[in-house]
């Protein structure tokens, strides 16, 4: 059985994915049994407000409102799941778009009730990605989950850990457009959790990069193995198959709070 590869790929970057992506995509199928998780912030936002939906959000989530749920399961699930298929398919990937709905592939509790229609994962449904990935297809996951029939919104970061997890993954993967965790000017190729946390805390990591290097320690406390923070607008991974960005392993200890737990 071939080794699996999560990608975490954030709305933000979807529109910026060019040939490079697409020939390290190539060698990722190539070496490994691919999935990928998608987000699609920037896409919902401009959907609720050409419709006048008001945008609220806590604590980094967005506040789901029945209304709003509908808009998110749209463009997640419809148009934004469909045009990264279709781009990855261009390039002869056989890649199959899914939502957490189908197959009930994201089982989920709903949240605190002030944050609406919004999902910590359960459970994954693992069966539904080993024989996609069996049959050679590059499942292509929008985050959204079910519950006794009600759709929920859930965290794309958190999603992509919990499916790494269930499936046992080699290495999760954040897309972003920065070349990983800069130190005194240069790349840091390797880090840890207690080490990351102190270039926080010491201002070293600022802006944008926080939230990246937060969701990857907090997938490896939910059980990932490895998290990498490459840059998709560039070559990631080099011919002998190592990647060029940020591996963070286990080290120390994060407090962050779990979004989801109890995963199958």
């Amino acid at each position: 059985m071939r080794e699996r590869i999560v990608i975490k790929c954030g709305g933000s970057m979807l529109a910026h994915l060019g040939e490079t992506f697409f020939q390290c995509m190539k060698q990722m199928v190539e070496m490994y049994d691919v999935i990928i998780v998608h987000g699609g912030g920037p896409e919902i936002d401009a959907m609720l407000n050409k419709l006048s939906i008001p945008i609220e959000k806590k604590d980094g989530l967005r506040v789901t409102t029945a209304e709003v749920m509908e808009v998110v399961q749209m463009v997640l699930c419809g148009s934004t799941n469909k045009t990264l298929v279709s781009k990855l398919n261009e390039q002869e990937l056989g890649a199959i778009g899914l939502s957490g709905c189908d197959g009930m592939l994201l089982k989920v509790a709903p949240l605190e009730e002030e944050f609406g229609f919004v999902g910590e994962v359960q459970y994954v449904q693992t069966m539904l990605l080993e024989h996609l990935l069996a049959n050679r297809f590059v499942p292509v996951v929008a985050p959204v989950g079910v519950m006794d029939g009600q759709v929920y919104n859930v965290n794309a970061d958190t999603a992509a850990a919990a499916i790494a997890t269930a499936m046992n993954a080699k290495n999760l993967i954040f897309i972003t457009d920065v070349d990983g965790v800069i130190y005194k000017e240069d790349l840091l190729e390797q880090a840890e959790e207690k080490q990351l946390l102190e270039l926080i805390d010491n201002g070293i990591i600022t802006g944008g990069m926080i939230p990246k290097v937060k969701a990857a320690l907090m997938s490896l406390e939910l059980g990932v193995k490895d998290v990498v923070i490459v840059n998709g607008t560039q070559r990631f991974l080099t011919n002998k198959g190592e990647w060029v960005g940020t591996t963070i392993k286990k080290g120390g200890i994060y407090n962050g709070t779990a979004c989801f737990s109890n995963i199958q």
